[in-house]
Parts: C-alpha cells; structure tokens; sequence
C-alpha cells in the first residue's frame, strides 16, 4: 500500500493545490491524481463556471475555477478502500474516519464558529464546509444520518462570510 496524506490548508488550499492557481496549472498537477475531467473550461456564470475534477481509483476531487481563470475551492471526496492507504487531515484529525459531530466538536473547541445544519456543516472563519450525504450505504449516527463526512471543501477567506 502507497500512503498518500491530503492535508487541508484553508484558506491557502490542500496539499500540491493552491488557491489561486492558474487553470492550467490546476489541470497539469491533477493529471498526476488520476483521469480528469473539465466541465465548462473558462466559464465564469453565475449558475455556471469551470470546474476540473480528478478522477483517483479511490476518491475524487473537484477543484473549482469559480471565475474560469484561477483556483477558488477544492472539495475533496472521501476515499474509498483499495490499494492505496489515503489519509485527508485538517489539524492533526482524520477527516472522513473521526465521527462528524467529535470533528465538530473539535472545532469548535478549538474557537471557531460552526455552523451545523445536520447534514452540511460550516466553518466560515477557517472556511470549511462538509457534507455527511451520501450516494451509498454508509454507517449512520444516532442521529440517522452519516457517521462520517462525506466531502469536505476548502475555499478562500470571505467563501461562506454570506453564512455569518
């Protein structure tokens, strides 16, 4: 097994991904991840923009170009079993394998305002946002929704200031 360690850096961005990278850019370093895709290359909309997505054997990750030039955000999808062991880390913790509401907790131990809709998180001041739904079956919380987070995704500073 390869280990490979995605560290979650906001507002700067995940490893080998900074926020504010060129297009092209952003497109070379994850053609080293796995297969990619470009959905709506140089588009800047309102309802639309570009985005990059990384195809690995075990996760994806959608690198998005809200202004169709530059990195605005990377959501990382969490990994599935295989060859490779694949850890995504934020502040020393396992992302998709510490339960969501102990991630939470975590957080806001650590002073920062989380915004907590069940199923979407967020953490405006870091900015972080996550997701517990799934297209799959996972293991479920007393709550009945995901034990774990399903995506996290990494922005620039202001990204969820609208939340505030």
């Amino acid at each position: 097994m390869a280990p490979m360690d995605i560290t979650l850096d906001p507002p700067r961005g995940i490893t080998g991904f900074l926020l504010g990278m060129p297009a092209e850019e952003v497109k070379a370093a994850a053609a080293a991840l796995g297969r990619v895709t470009v959905q709506d290359d140089g588009l800047a909309g309102e309802f639309a923009y570009m985005k990059v997505t990384a195809l690995h054997p075990q996760f994806e990750i959608v690198f998005h170009l809200e202004d169709g030039r530059t990195l605005t955000a990377a959501e990382v999808w969490t990994p599935r079993p295989g060859e490779d062991a694949i850890t995504v880390r934020y502040g020393g913790l396992d992302v998709f394998t510490t339960p969501a509401r102990q991630l939470l907790d975590r957080l806001r131990a650590d002073g920062h305002a989380v915004i907590d809709k069940t199923q979407y998180a967020y953490v405006p001041d870091l900015p972080l946002g996550f997701t517990r739904t799934a297209g799959h079956e996972v293991p479920l919380d007393g709550d009945g929704e995901p034990l774990y987070f399903q995506a996290v995704l990494v922005a620039g500073a202001g990204y969820y200031d609208y939340m505030r």
